[in-house]
């Protein structure tokens, strides 16, 4: 009653001050703003500030018109005059142009809409903002590598400073998603493994935007990854499991950091597709959690309950069951796509208190950040800051910090100033690659080019590419090599005849032109008229003319269930439906002669790939490259070889090992007797099964930053001591995975019969040019209950200044349910002198000690616990045991 009367007072206070626009009051209490704006609101003009779209700044070019976008016939003219919720430029200009389109957007909204209600600009910044200007920094999972939070809290600084001075209030990052698969092709944008690591990261990260007032948006909720490693795959997780490893990076990220939003991922769990999961939304995250701000679907997932997961029969209903369920934001890529969700909104399937309360968390987060009152950013102080040197240094000193050394044999490194003749071999070497969701870089340096600016003075570098990444093995067909008489005239390409079912009988559905046999038929049939139950065939028929005169090799890259007859001759017969594969016949052609073809292809299952391909047109320089590159390496002292491999969004690994024909190149240039230094791009684990002993050094550079090439050649040349360490496990053998360091106990043992269950590289794992011992544990209890401090002795032992990375880790060794095996509960990384020692202090606390009991409740058990101290998960150099009474 006390709160209401002091809420009826306040509002009757502001209203006589503001009467009618108690909104617009800048010195009004924000619950009091927020509920005096909601009840002037159409239910459209709800729905668009529930509705988030990626969308051009500029309203000169936009689909704003008169109204937020220039809705088309059919939409109220009330929803025609209230200011879409976010939008997102698709433009790439620099930072102060940026920042003059942002706010004309922002001025069109507050000056020419109904109520004048401003957007939230958002953009992307996983490591740095992805525009040109922005600063470019190592990729997440190298900053990871770094173990320095203190370094992380800096390049977030830089990061929100760069996104704030272009008007940006909201970044849709970071990636606190656990990766506990290294196949899965996002491994590059989290933190790694370990959810202790990754919570103090994300902290790390999410507070220094949010003290700054920009709105960070951990993602993805929750684990974005399935069976296999593969993205956005079903998970089937229990609560424990989930509450274990999955949800205390994105806990810590609310309740520690202050994170505002939180983007829901594209899988299922338990049934239920995450943008529409009532557990894990509501019940968890906004009630167990109090979580108060809005929740926002990954791009499309909204939509995804229906045309993905199934359990909604249109988007209408998609909307009503994600919208119901927790859901605040629908996320979508196109200003088309409204339609899809609207009615569900003006029809009252979703109740009115639900959208009042989703349409609140957004209009909250308005009010605290200041839009209504200072809507516009300067565009003169984002080109001061942006790409800003400062921000470069820090740059290069998180790639620095970021370099993981995993082989030295009989040191190697660092090189010396005797050496003369250096050969820098891969195409890693000069393309600088930065990673996923990355800007431009402002003047990147690549490995090739720090190489030269730190190498000794009078050494000799030359380069050569000698492999590729992916190499092309054949070409789809072109339409120009392709024809069909089609409605009485010729046209490129074949005519497609689609049926219904699968043996080609009765009439075709429909027929149409296929300008290339190039399609991949998954979330969709080929055409809307065909059943999207994936039961369809089709016979493309029409001429295809020769390349060239001679043997070619054509066939199919696809699923299985297809005949080719060329000439009326059976040239493929693969009918039976096995999978995908490609299989090419040869076929002797002339140039310029016109062949007859015919296809059938049938597809009885849907998740159709399907592509006509020959191999006319490869290149055939390959050989000629490596040999380019072995010469290059016998005339030279030491030979270094950028390797990489491809990863990324939906580009899940199956295969771990280097791709393209790089580890034949490696193969060949270790058999010049010269010393081999391997530098590794990438952003995920790495299987060297077939040629980690013939690398005399093994470096892990990550994607290290738009100045990474100075990193490196710094380390490779001894003016850095690399302390990088792993925050994933390195299996040996894809057979191995998923493989952690984090696993609990298992029922016999942990190997195979033909391979250990052991990693090449554990988790924790780093060398140095220096050596460290450890010495005198001991663990004595603080004045708080439950508190201990751990001390040992911490001295370097090598010949120079090095770094070390101590990691403490704890396991409880009797407990009422299982444990793991050993859990990271703290990390320092220290800098010392050569012979320098030092005292080393851990404080544990109970919250390193508790554990979820029978019943999911954190609990401290009485017992003994293991203390270990070393240099990673693997090498344990102290332990001693902590009993609690």
């Amino acid at each position: 009653m006390t709160r209401i009367l002091t809420a009826a007072i306040l509002l009757s206070l502001f209203s006589v001050k503001a009467p009618g626009q108690i909104y617009k009051n800048p010195d009004a209490p924000v619950p009091l703003r927020v509920n005096d704006l909601l009840s002037r609101m159409t239910p459209e003009e709800k729905f668009w500030q529930l509705f988030m779209l990626v969308e051009d700044w500029n309203p000169d070019k936009s689909r704003y018109k008169d109204g937020a976008f220039g809705f088309e016939g059919g939409v109220a003219n009330d929803a025609a005059n209230t200011a879409g919720q976010m939008i997102e430029t698709a433009s790439g200009e620099r930072a102060s142009e940026m920042v003059r389109l942002i706010n004309k957007a922002q001025r069109h909204f507050v000056e020419n809409t109904r109520l004048g209600i401003p957007i939230i600009p958002f953009d992307e910044a996983l490591h740095g903002l992805v525009r040109p200007g922005a600063t470019v920094f190592p990729q997440s999972i190298g900053l990871a590598a770094s173990f320095d939070t203190s370094l992380m809290h800096r390049v977030a600084a830089c990061i929100a400073e760069e996104s704030r001075s272009r008007g940006i209030r909201q970044v849709l990052s970071p990636v606190i998603n656990i990766a506990g698969d290294v196949r899965w092709g996002r491994v590059e944008e989290t933190y790694g493994e370990d959810p202790f690591l990754s919570s103090l990261m994300g902290i790390a990260f999410i507070s220094e935007f949010e003290k700054r007032n920009i709105i960070a948006t951990p993602k993805h909720f929750i684990s974005n990854y399935g069976a296999g490693g593969r993205d956005s795959y079903p998970v089937h997780y229990n609560e424990r499991y989930l509450r274990e490893i999955e949800l205390p990076p994105f806990e810590a990220a609310f309740k520690k950091a202050g994170a505002r939003s939180v983007m829901t991922a594209y899988n299922s769990l338990d049934g239920s597709p995450c943008t529409a999961n009532n557990w894990l939304l509501n019940t968890l995250l906004k009630k167990e959690w109090g979580f108060r701000g809005f929740v926002i679907s990954d791009a499309g997932a909204t939509g995804g309950a229906n045309v993905l997961h199934f359990t909604a029969a249109d988007y209408r209903g998609s909307a009503e069951k994600s919208i119901s369920n927790g859901l605040d934001v629908i996320f979508q890529t196109a200003f088309e796509h409204y339609p899809l969700f609207i009615e569900a909104f003006r029809s009252g399937e979703i109740a009115p208190a639900v959208i009042d309360s989703a349409v609140a968390r957004v209009l909250r987060a308005k009010f605290e950040l200041g839009l209504f009152d200072h809507p516009y950013a300067d565009p003169v102080e984002a080109g001061k800051i942006n790409g800003a040197p400062e921000h470069r240094e820090v740059s290069i000193e998180a790639a620095r910090k970021s370099m993981v050394l995993l082989k030295n044999r009989q040191q190697l490194l660092p090189l010396g100033e005797g050496v003369k003749k250096i050969a820098v071999i891969g195409p890693d070497a000069v393309e600088a690659r930065t990673g996923g969701y990355s800007g431009p870089g402002n003047n990147k340096i690549s490995i090739l080019e720090g190489i030269r600016q730190i190498a000794p003075a009078g050494a000799l570098v030359q380069y050569a590419r000698g492999s590729e990444r992916e190499l092309e093995q054949y070409n789809t067909i072109p339409a120009s090599n392709l024809s069909t008489k089609y409605d009485g005239k010729m046209n490129e390409g074949l005519t497609g005849h689609y049926f219904t079912g699968i043996d080609f009988s009765g009439e075709p559905l429909f027929s149409r032109i296929d300008k290339e046999i190039n399609f991949r038929w998954t979330l969709f049939p080929p055409d809307p008229a065909l059943p999207d139950n994936g039961f369809y065939a089709v016979i493309w028929e029409g001429k295809i003319r020769g390349p060239a005169n001679g043997r070619i090799q054509l066939g199919i890259d696809g699923n299985d269930g297809y005949r080719i007859f060329i000439d009326k001759k059976l040239l493929i017969d693969k009918s039976i439906y096995n999978g995908k594969n490609t299989t090419l016949a040869d076929f002797d052609f002339i140039e310029g002669k016109e062949y007859d073809i015919r296809i059938e292809y049938a597809e009885p299952a849907g998740n159709a790939w399907f592509r006509l391909v020959w191999t006319y047109g490869i290149p055939d320089h390959y050989a000629r490259q490596m040999q380019e590159a072995v010469d290059l390496a016998q005339q030279s002292d030491i030979v270094v070889f950028a390797a990489g491999i491809e990863e990324g969004e939906f580009r899940d690994r199956a295969l771990l090992g280097l791709p393209g024909n790089q580890e034949e190149l490696l193969l060949r240039l270790a058999e010049t007797g010269k010393p081999v230094i391997v530098v590794l791009t990438g952003g995920s684990a790495i299987t060297m099964q077939h040629w980690i002993d013939k690398a005399g050094a093994i470096l892990y550079a990550w994607y290290p930053g738009e100045a990474g090439g100075i990193a490196v050649a710094e380390v490779l040349f001894g003016k850095y001591n690399p302390a990088g360490r792993l925050p994933i496990t390195f299996p040996l053998h894809e057979g191995q995975l998923p493989l952690v360091y984090n696993h609990k106990p298992t029922g016999r043992g942990d190997d195979y019969l033909n391979l250990t269950g052991q990693p090449l590289f554990p988790f924790g794992f780093g060398l140095s040019y220096s050596q460290f011992s450890y010495k005198n544990l001991v663990i004595s209890p603080l004045t708080e209950e439950r508190h201990f401090r751990a001390t040992f002795t911490l001295t370097n032992t090598g010949t120079i200044a090095g770094e070390e990375v101590v990691q403490l880790y704890i396991r409880d060794r009797l407990a009422s349910v299982a444990r793991p095996v050993m859990e990271l509960k703290g990390f320092s990384r220290l800098h010392l002198a050569q012979g320098e020692s030092r005292q080393v202090e851990f404080t544990i606390t109970p919250e390193m000690l508790q554990m979820l009991d029978i019943n999911l409740k954190p609990v401290i058990e009485p017992g003994d616990f293991n203390i270990m101290i070393g240099a990673s998960s693997k090498d344990i150099r102290l332990k001693e045991v902590l009993s609690i009474e």
